[in-house]
């Protein structure tokens, strides 16, 4: 599973490189999100997803437990759905779960002006 991360003050990005969130990489992409997350241990976590084209309900589980990880103090919000993978995200109404942005620039913006 293929993911990278950077930081914009506190603000955790995580940015999948793979094409697919499916049963075949869902642990993996678990376990990853909790190395990357765990490398800074406060603060909010975006989780780009501008790559996936692809995300099954293995995949879906997959983002739930990892902000479920996270715990109380962390947030996870998400940025840069594709159609498809935003699609997912409403009829499952996991839309209204997550904070969803348009591109990692606008959530961390987001980040900007709330404080």
């Amino acid at each position: 599973m293929q993911m990278s991360s950077s930081t914009k003050g506190d603000i955790l990005i995580i940015t999948v490189q793979d094409r697919r969130i499916d049963a075949a990489v869902a642990v993996r992409f678990k376990n990853r999100m909790m190395e990357l997350a765990d490398a800074q241990s406060t603060g909010r976590v975006v989780l780009d997803l501008g790559n996936v084209d692809f995300l099954d309900s293995s995949g879906l589980g997959a983002v739930v437990g990892a902000m479920k990880q996270l715990g109380r103090d962390r947030k996870l919000d998400l940025a840069s759905l594709t159609p498809t993978v935003e699609k997912v995200f409403r009829i499952t109404r996991m839309d209204r779960v997550f904070r969803i942005f348009p591109d990692a620039n606008a959530a961390v913006m987001d980040a900007a002006d709330a404080s």
